[in-house]
């Protein structure tokens, strides 16, 4: 990995458990709850707080912009979630449930120089972000921006999260691995056990599919592993992703970019010292 690559890696470390936390806090709960939506699981929340800056669009365009999900998830909840209410009260509610969860993580802390500087920073590096060709980007970049620090450094974490990811599908796309080999494939490096992928949806007979396909392309052992070409393509998916998401960062100096993230620092240390995030994602932060 090379230094550039490491330091957008850096970043996104950072300011992703910031965003995630709309995905598992209470206070996000209790707002879905508000609207309509069941709270037994976090899907109905997920696709609705996900999904909203997109408008009331229906499966096949989530379906793509998601990627790894199964259409057939994805159909159960999308677009039933906008006869629940419409995406405009979604985003409200979002915001509604960021402001209280915030709240509840930093307390006045909020209201802080801390908060203030890192969401300066962060807002300059998403509106460089170049978002053509990039759905979720571009859907999140087009809406306004709060006025309090803390919502505009989410809003800012949202873009960018999403940046990355809409120019993570394309690398995967490239490297020829269709939704659930993207998701085998990831497993087979380390990146989390295959149970934690289960919650993408695919059935065990699409999984096992999808690793004979990789199999015969000479992608995994017989055990499922990795080979060494495995290992090579998921490399080359993981560099070409950071060096796409490497563009808007151009927009701060390197001083500015190490203050954002000293700034950052204490608060990734609050989300994840919380216990509201799993300990092990699809993501693979932190194992590839």
């Amino acid at each position: 990995m090379s230094d550039e690559s490491g330091r957008v890696r850096q970043m996104w470390h950072l300011l992703e458990p910031l965003h995630a936390v709309v995905y598992y806090a209470p206070e996000a709960f209790e707002e879905a709850a508000a609207l309509g939506y069941g709270t037994d699981e976090r899907w109905p929340s997920y696709f609705a707080w996900r999904a909203a800056p997109l408008g009331a669009v229906g499966a096949e365009r989530v379906t793509e912009a998601f990627y790894s999900f199964s259409p057939r998830m994805i159909g159960a909840y999308v677009p039933a979630g906008w006869s629940v209410t419409t995406p405009d009260a979604v985003l409200a509610a979002r915001e509604r449930a960021v402001d209280r969860a915030y709240r509840t993580l930093f307390g006045d802390g909020v209201d802080g120089p801390g908060f203030a500087g890192a969401a300066a920073l962060a807002r300059r590096v998403a509106l460089a972000a170049d978002v053509t060709g990039r759905p979720l980007a571009a859907a999140a970049a087009a809406l306004p921006w709060p006025e309090k620090p803390h919502l505009v450094l989410w809003q800012a974490a949202t873009i960018l999260r999403e940046h990355r990811g809409d120019g993570h599908v394309a690398a995967l796309v490239l490297a020829g691995l269709d939704p659930v080999e993207s998701l085998v494939s990831f497993a087979a490096v380390g990146a989390a056990r295959p149970e934690v992928f289960a919650s993408r949806g695919w059935s065990a007979e699409e999984w096992e599919s999808a690793r004979g396909r990789l199999s015969a392309r000479g992608l995994l052992d017989a055990d499922g592993a990795a080979t060494v070409e495995g290992r090579a393509l998921r490399a080359e998916v993981e560099r070409r992703t950071d060096e796409s998401a490497a563009q808007p960062w151009e927009a701060l100096e390197a001083e500015e970019r190490e203050r954002l993230v000293e700034l950052l620092g204490p608060l990734w240390v609050g989300v994840l010292g919380s216990g509201l995030l799993p300990s092990e994602t699809t993501l693979g932060i932190g194992k590839v």
